[in-house]
């Protein structure tokens, strides 16, 4: 039987992880699903928990969390390959704010969907990125995204509010509105092109959504090989919340402001007194940054997830 291990962030949701052990148990139990659960107790301490349980035999690794912790096990299981430890699968159970991380493959939030999804144990063989630069010169991984600017200023005022969600994420765009009101001077390297411009935000995609429900890539697949990259011109205050609503709904796609490509490796460095804001699977990569290297790592893990044509 498939050995499956539950990392589980109490504080994911606001407390909904904790709120959530009980429901988890009983569904798992109630599918034969062999597992055990831990609790995650301090920053990090997924990751740590993901690279052991590859060594002591898991085949499964479940994120039962939010964006954060995700990413954190993510980068345990790939750390854990990359050192020739061997590879598990990663599942995700959405019970976080956010749930960015799970619908880049297709996981709705929620404890029973995501318990059933971990039943039905469909894999797909998704790329992984990785992004070096800031807080991290050695590199970070990440399954989602990284955001540049503007949406990562946004993220880093929304976990300071109360708010949960997309609506959390909506007040903390309009708040950052008056907040970043200078975009960085970015030279900008991908597909043997040099971009210099005032960039109000540059998103590398690897999934399609960021904040909790702004698509910034509509069309991003994540066995595709490639980045899907968006990048916003500087532009003016009331038209920084037109272009948040085109991003609710995904429509910015073809606006003059908005440049979309595709890209396997793409280098962001600030100029003349600039600095990079960046987050990764909506974690801190960098507040005050000089340069963020990114490149897609093809089919790097199995994930737990809906078939592609349910995408």
């Amino acid at each position: 039987m498939t050995r499956h291990l539950i990392i589980l962030n109490p504080i994911s949701g606001r407390g909904l992880g904790a709120q959530s052990v009980s429901e988890i148990k009983r569904i798992l139990t109630e599918s034969n699903i062999d597992f055990d659960l831990v609790q995650t107790e301090k920053r990090w301490h997924a990751g740590e928990l993901a690279h052991k349980a590859v060594g002591d035999g898991y085949a499964v690794v479940v994120a039962a969390s939010g964006d954060g912790t995700a990413n954190e096990v993510l980068n345990g299981l790939m750390n854990a390959k990359r050192e020739g430890i061997g590879e598990a699968a990663m599942g995700f159970i959405g019970v976080g704010s956010g749930n960015d991380f799970g619908a880049a493959f297709n996981i709705p939030h929620g404890v029973e969907i995501g318990c059933k999804i971990l039943t039905d144990a469909h894999r797909r063989r998704v790329d992984v990125g990785f992004a070096k630069g800031g807080d991290y010169p050695g590199g970070r991984y990440f399954g989602n995204g990284v955001g540049v600017g503007f949406d990562a200023v946004g993220g880093f005022v929304a976990e300071e509010s109360d708010m949960t969600g997309l609506v959390g994420y909506l007040i903390a765009a309009l708040k950052t509105m008056f907040i970043y009101f200078k975009a960085p001077l970015l030279e900008i390297k991908f597909n043997d092109e040099i971009i210099q411009q005032k960039a109000l935000m540059v998103s590398i995609m690897n999934g399609r959504r960021m904040g909790g429900g702004f698509w910034m890539t509509p069309t991003s697949e994540v066995d595709d090989q490639v980045f899907d990259v968006c990048i916003v011109d500087e532009v003016s205050k009331p038209k920084v919340f037109y272009l948040i609503m085109k991003f609710m709904s995904g429509s910015q796609v073809g606006h003059p402001n908005v440049r979309m490509a595709q890209t396997k490796n793409i280098h962001v460095r600030a100029l003349e007194g600039s600095t990079i804001p960046a987050h990764s699977d909506g974690e801190t990569l960098c507040k005050e940054g000089q340069e963020i290297e990114v490149e897609i790592l093809p089919a790097q893990i199995d994930m737990i997830c809906p078939p592609r044509e349910m995408s």
